[in-house]
């Protein structure tokens, strides 16, 4: 009986090391599996480097995230990336280096229409997959069908950038009748203008300046004083950091006097922008696709923005980072929940999926349209009010930028005209 026992037990432990000797090589081979490489150009230095230095905090902690979990497809996940300079002419060669050199597996787009715009001639010969970051209007023309958008313009992108802005400034009594139209000479400010002009054609409303300036210009004065001679009830402004902040303080020095003065103006959502300004922004209507008021809709925004804080102050990036680090999160979201559900990088079948899917992220749910824009609009339209000295945190609070447009946000009501509101 000893021995059969001792034969019984012999033969166990041979089959064990058995078991655990093939075993290894497969434990080996995942161990060893090569990551999942996404490639993008990203704008950390130059004027967008504000939002492009926010938006790769939010990336990184995404990767960190999910090689914490193990991976996707039991793969870990590698970011790589160059600065593209907030210059689109290098573009072109960022992505040809990422696929040709780098054999990135994924490409995402930078921070901005135009850097999105020059990528896509790169990107749509070889078939890829490319989830792009804040653009406007940029597949209107390509229509490319696996171009999907975080920005949540909806199905008419041109439009949603200034339909909220004149929904609001229709609210006044008596109704405005002339608007001025003025932006830069650059893809965003142009799609947005040509929005705009039909928004003010909806609501009858008689276009008595419409003029451009170049994205190299220095005084604002001259403009401004240009509008106000046209005397309009409105002024819609459409722009990039740099030249939203001149218009901002060229309408304060030239004591502009118009009913409503803001619209699509990027640079107002960063907390450099925010706090250089401080009171002077007291009026504006700012253009916004995040603000602490949508909190509550949002489950997890709040407790990634608390972490998104943390990082930001060890990196020096913007504090707030309402406008770009939640859906820079959302967007790699979206990507993780498609190739864990296509189970693998098959380009086609990823772009096929997001078609179907609507997708639960940290703000809120998701669902695109035909030409990969959101199928429903929510962009903000928002006044700020009360602003009081440059600190920081009054901006982290649902009081300083009021919430006019969509009606489902909506979180008071605007003041006019554009002199009143400036003195609250």
């Amino acid at each position: 009986m000893y021995r059969k026992f001792k034969h019984l037990i012999s033969a166990f432990a041979t089959s064990l090391a058995m078991f655990f000797l093939l075993l290894v090589p497969f434990v080996a081979n995942a161990a060893d599996a090569p990551p999942i490489k996404i490639g993008f150009g990203m704008a950390l230095t130059g004027p967008l480097a504000g939002g492009g230095k926010s938006a790769l905090v939010a990336l990184q902690m995404w990767a960190e995230d999910v090689n914490a979990r193990g991976g996707i497809l039991g793969r870990q996940v590698q970011l790589i990336y160059y600065d593209d300079q907030s210059n689109p002419s290098t573009v072109p060669s960022i992505y040809t280096k990422l696929l040709d050199v780098d054999k990135v597996d994924l490409v995402i787009s930078g921070y901005a229409t135009n850097q999105i715009a020059a990528a896509m001639p790169i990107v749509i010969p070889r078939g890829l997959l490319f989830f792009s970051l804040l653009g406007t209007a940029v597949n209107d023309n390509f229509k490319y069908d696996r171009y999907f958008q975080l920005n949540p313009n909806g199905p008419d992108a041109k439009d949603a950038n200034s339909t909220g802005f004149f929904a609001a400034a229709m609210t006044m009594d008596p109704k405005p009748t002339t608007v001025a139209l003025v932006g830069a000479s650059a893809e965003f400010s142009q799609n947005s203008l040509d929005g705009a002009r039909k928004n003010a054609q909806k609501y009858g409303l008689k276009i008595v300046y419409d003029r451009s300036y170049p994205p190299t210009t220095t005084d604002y004065s001259t403009i401004v004083r240009s509008i106000a001679a046209t005397n309009p009830d409105i002024v819609y402004v459409a722009s990039y950091p740099l030249d939203t902040v001149g218009m901002i303080r060229a309408a304060r020095e030239v004591n502009l006097q118009t009913k409503v003065f803001g619209g699509a103006m990027i640079g107002l959502q960063f907390a450099g922008i925010k706090t250089q300004l401080g009171p002077l922004l007291n009026g504006v209507i700012g253009y916004d696709i995040y603000l602490p008021a949508q909190a509550v809709h949002f489950p997890g925004v709040e407790q990634f923005l608390d972490r998104y804080a943390a990082h930001a102050q060890k990196e020096s990036v913007d504090p707030l980072g309402h406008l770009l680090a939640p859906y820079a999160y959302a967007e790699m979201q979206m990507i993780e929940q498609s190739l864990k559900a296509v189970g693998s990088i098959d380009q086609k079948k990823l772009a096929e999926y997001a078609h179907q899917t609507e997708f639960s992220t940290i703000v809120g749910k998701i669902k695109f349209g035909p030409l990969g824009e959101w199928d429903k609009p929510r962009i903000l339209f928002d006044q700020y009010q009360n602003v009081s000295g440059n600190d920081i945190e009054q901006f982290r609070k649902a009081d300083r930028q009021i919430i006019l447009h969509p009606p489902e946000f909506k979180s008071g009501d605007l003041i006019y005209p554009f002199a009143k509101a400036q003195n609250n």
